[in-house]
């Protein structure tokens, strides 16, 4: 047994000093110790209070998240479990092993796991419940995945306006998004609400499509000036997927502002573990992403930078903010760590490059 065990750990070692080529799963063997202890899933945000303050209810993620954990009890031992599998990916790549997220501490953990170093492929089938009023064209839907691609991948042109603050943690996140299919829908709803209803065909909404290895994106009338909402890791595969309202689809004249398809790229990325930049809370919460500024609520409009809050300067361009769609223009490099850990081992979204 232990000439095995010797056997395994060279193979090991071996394997870690190769250079990994585009697309390989890269093994890390290094054991690293987790702090949790700032985690949280509810936030002061109520599903049930609707607002129609347009800016406040530009995306309802986390309002949406607040409902399902009251529904779902089993809900925040998931999304727990999923955290310390992605603060355990990011430590595995720190060469000291020290935590990507939280504060350090805790106690001994199991090895980090494995990466994809390639280009993610993720296929979308955009689900439509079509309202008259809110066209949604194949142009709408054809230049949303072209505005997916462009801005996980590094190719949106505002980023060159970046501040120099920030110019070395722009991230190129190497993930491309395929249109896998259309299904439409005639609908006479005037508005859907944030139920989920527009994902039940028994609602007369559309069952999602293959799930596990799919994006599904929902475009419907949300109504109250709601542009989307996205559901995180960890939730029902039958709701996984992403809402946008019917006017913020791709580039759309009807979208005003907030019709250049920024919308479908910030709730995207909650879908792929991100939270919003200033963590929904004061300065001492966290989006659990270490090279983005701490701040103590949303921006809106088009800042002027630097904008200050919680003694630093706002990251107010970063995608998961609340500014005009012109105005956002960057995923940072930590945030790049955290959805790049969903689809590791064990990850959460790993099935979508398993074969």
């Amino acid at each position: 047994m232990k000439k095995l065990i010797f056997s395994v750990a060279i193979l090991a070692l071996a394997v870690v000093a190769c250079q990994p080529s585009s697309g390989e799963v890269v093994p890390t063997q290094e054991t690293v110790s987790i702090d949790m202890s700032d985690f949280y899933v509810y936030t002061d945000s109520d599903a049930s209070k609707a607002t129609s303050d347009a800016k406040e209810d530009k995306c309802q993620s986390m309002k949406v998240l607040n409902r399902q954990l009251k529904e779902n009890p089993g809900l925040e031992n998931r999304m727990f479990a999923i955290e310390k599998h992605t603060r355990t990916f990011i430590a595995g790549k720190k060469p000291d092993g020290t935590p990507g997220g939280g504060n350090n501490g805790g106690g001994g953990d199991p090895p980090p796991p494995t990466g994809y170093t390639g280009t993610i492929t993720i296929p979308v089938v955009v689900n439509i419940l079509e309202d008259p009023a809110h066209p949604v064209t194949t142009a709408h839907i054809n230049s949303q995945i072209a505005i997916l691609n462009a801005d996980f991948n590094n190719n949106n042109p505002g980023t060159a306006g970046v501040p120099a603050e920030f110019a070395s943690l722009v991230a190129n996140a190497d993930i491309t998004f395929t249109l896998a299919g259309v299904n439409r829908k005639a609908s006479t709803k005037a508005t859907w609400g944030t139920n989920d209803a527009m994902k039940d065909a028994a609602q007369g909404g559309i069952d999602a499509t293959d799930p596990a290895n799919t994006l599904n994106l929902w475009v419907c009338e949300i109504g109250g000036g709601i542009l989307g909402y996205a559901q995180f890791p960890g939730g029902a595969l039958a709701t996984d997927g992403v809402v946008i309202g019917s006017d913020f689809l791709g580039e759309n004249t009807a979208g005003g502002v907030y019709g250049h398809g920024r919308t479908a790229t910030h709730e995207v990325g909650h879908w792929l573990n991100l939270r919003h930049i200033w963590g929904d809370g004061r300065c001492r919460q966290d989006d659990f992403v270490a090279d983005t500024p701490s701040s103590d609520a949303p921006n809106y409009g088009c800042p002027t930078y630097p904008t200050v809050n919680c003694k630093s300067n706002d990251m107010t361009m970063n995608y998961m903010d609340y500014v005009y769609d012109d105005c956002m223009y960057m995923f940072s490099n930590g945030q790049n760590d955290r959805m790049r850990a969903i689809f590791a081992s064990g990850g959460a979204r790993e099935s979508l490059v398993t074969p």
